[in-house]
């Protein structure tokens, strides 16, 4: 459905986030869905662009904007205070945006610093710089590889909950379970208020933010759109271009392979 997000609760002051419950990344998908979020899963998957135009009630929502800066200002307002608004998401706890890609101004790693600033500014509390990333209390994080040791494994989401400088160490909460980093293995550790596409493989989450623009142009997929949509449990929101959309669903996995190895083993025959 195409919308216009400013009128929708113009009175609304900004919802002031609530401490993060993470959730564990393996979580098993219940059985269906409400209609336009299924169906529209169903039209990416078989080729055919989603229907844009839905009742009010729809869980499936996709807002038009052009540049990717406009892209990216407009995703920020729709997690920090539109869908809060609106719906009564928590935008920590249960709004998680998707991107094709990790690079580029709407890649995984600047939305990631770009969300920090707006949900968790910091405000002079504790923090340390390491590996890229900038960690704060009440940051989301992704462990991004298996570590026996600790038992964490690649993918699994918590939130930081501990930053000792003294003893240099940080405690993430996975999901009432604390488990302690030393500063010199933070990274293993990346923000996750956004995650690229294939790294929410097995994942959902209550509300899912998916911007999509021309830039993404080597990621746009028709198989990577549609796990994209289906990660969203109750609410999935498209951002960014038409034509961005439509290259997406026209192209199936760019990833296979084309050789003549059939027409040479078969003239072998």
């Amino acid at each position: 459905m195409v919308i216009s997000w400013t009128s929708i609760s113009p009175s609304a002051s900004p919802s002031s986030p609530g401490p993060y419950r993470p959730r564990n990344k393996c979580q098993h998908r219940p059985n269906g869905k409400t209609a336009t979020s299924s169906s529209a899963a169903y039209a990416v998957n078989h080729g055919q662009l989603p229907k844009l135009s839905a009742p009010e009630s729809t869980d499936f929502y996709f807002v038009e904007a052009d540049e990717p800066e406009a892209i990216q200002d407009l995703l920020v307002r729709l997690v920090k205070d539109l869908i809060p608004a609106r719906f009564g998401f928590d935008p920590k706890a249960d709004i998680q945006v998707l991107t094709p890609i990790n690079r580029s101004l709407l890649g995984a790693r600047n939305l990631n610093q770009v969300l920090q600033a707006a949900l968790n500014p910091g405000d002079n509390g504790p923090e340390v710089q390491r590996f890229g990333w900038t960690f704060r209390i009440g940051d989301r994080v992704i462990q991004t590889e298996n570590n026996y040791s600790r038992d964490v494994f690649n993918g699994d989401l918590g939130v930081i909950e501990k930053i000792n400088r003294i003893e240099q160490v940080l405690n993430v909460d996975f999901e009432g379970r604390s488990v302690e980093y030393d500063f010199g293995d933070l990274d293993e550790l990346s923000l996750a208020y956004v995650l690229s596409i294939h790294k929410s493989q097995g994942s959902e989450f209550p509300c899912v933010v998916i911007p999509l623009h021309t830039q993404h142009y080597l990621m746009l997929q028709r198989n990577l759109l549609y796990t994209a949509i289906t990660r969203g449990k109750k609410l999935v929101v498209l951002v960014g271009t038409k034509k961005a959309l439509g290259m997406a669903v026209r192209r199936a996995d760019t990833g296979q392979r084309h050789t003549t190895l059939k027409k040479r083993l078969q003239a072998i025959e």
